[in-house]
């Protein structure tokens, strides 16, 4: 019998929840008696990620006006819900905190089970409105997926549903090459407050190893513009031959191949993919035990270590250990990988499948 699966989001724009959505796209197309649906509600309805041709892709026929923004959303909520009626899915699956509180007020009182993924730091605001639709209209879902096992602690607390699973992002699993590293601590993450960069690089300055470099991938972000205040610190310890801020790359690759140790000072998270990225390429990794994320990952002394929150006295300690004593980091790197193969991409895939159609 045919299974019809409707996902929804607002676009396919690049972006760790698009790219995500088309991996689960991608995985679902290729299974046998599975019709699958994309609708696509937001302002940019562009697919930057590459999709199956057997996916049917829907739209609206209408540019949203930001100008006169209530009226377009209720005009937006009208299509979702016109559009999900033709296709008749036996299941949907809506991605986004931000747009789930749409589609299930969209598909209130319809047949339909609706399946929502909420992808946020899950102990921060969205905004007092959204956090009170959450509230009243997550229960009603037909289930919840969180990424991280405190996230779903807190949304059954929260929104008191109870079929609640956790389903990590799905991760490219590598085969580490672990020949030609460099000494080098890497770290990657957009230039923003939350991700403490400039403590890292005052604790690492702090290290005086002058055979070691730190290297920070990513850029500006948020209109913080903490590229130009990060070049003033690194110039103000002396550490501009040891300190590299590489901005934005799109071979992110390379550095985790080049790289020896990865370090993580963020201090609030959904998932970190980077996390996972570095552990898949064979990197310990030392990072915050924030909310939420790296525990899911991270298996302390295993792969790596966890330090409480803001305890920069231990990170740096954990840091230098393992910068000193190499078998001691060939062990954990050797294990790194191994760590994390439940976050396979098609294991994560058949994840989601099984419990959005185990109805």
């Amino acid at each position: 019998m045919l299974k019809k699966i409707a996902c929804l989001i607002p676009s396919l724009q690049p972006g760790g929840m698009e790219r995500v959505m088309s991996e689960l796209l991608s995985y679902f197309a290729t299974l046998e008696g599975v019709e699958v649906h994309l609708v696509m509600f937001g302002m940019n309805r562009d697919i930057f990620y590459e999709i199956p041709a057997n996916i049917m892709v829907h739209k609206p026929n209408f540019v949203f006006n930001n100008s006169k923004r209530l009226r377009h959303t209720i005009k937006t909520m009208g299509y979702i819900r016109t559009e999900i009626k033709k296709i008749n899915p036996d299941t949907i699956l809506s991605y986004g905190e931000l747009w789930n509180n749409l589609v299930l007020l969209s598909l209130w009182k319809t047949k339909y089970p609706v399946f929502v993924s909420d992808r946020c730091q899950p102990t921060k605001s969205i905004g007092r409105m959204h956090d009170f639709l959450r509230k009243k209209l997550y229960p009603h879902a037909k289930g919840i997926i969180a990424q991280t096992s405190q996230a779903k602690d807190l949304y059954i607390k929260n929104f008191g549903n109870r079929n609640t699973i956790v389903i990590g992002n799905p991760i490219n699993l590598q085969s580490p090459v672990y020949e030609n590293r460099e000494n080098i601590v890497l770290t990657v993450g957009r230039l923003i407050e939350s991700k403490h960069h400039d403590e890292l690089i005052k604790l690492f300055a702090g290290l005086n190893q002058d055979n070691w470099k730190l290297i920070i991938v990513g850029g500006d972000a948020l209109n913080q513009h903490n590229m130009s205040k990060l070049e003033k610190l690194v110039e103000t310890l002396g550490a501009k031959n040891k300190i590299e801020l590489a901005g934005n790359q799109k071979n992110v690759e390379s550095y985790y191949k080049r790289s020896k140790l990865f370090a993580f000072t963020s201090s609030s998270e959904g998932f970190p993919n980077v996390v996972g990225e570095a552990l898949s390429f064979g990197l310990p990794v030392v990072s915050f035990d924030c909310v939420a994320g790296p525990s899911d990952m991270i298996e302390d002394g295993i792969n790596g270590y966890l330090v409480d929150l803001f305890d920069y006295k231990d990170f740096s300690e954990k840091l230098f250990r393992l910068m000193k004593d190499e078998e001691l980091r060939n062990t954990i790197a050797g294990k790194a990988p191994l760590t994390i193969s439940k976050f396979k991409k098609d294991v994560i895939a058949r994840q989601y499948f099984d419990f959005i159609t185990k109805l």
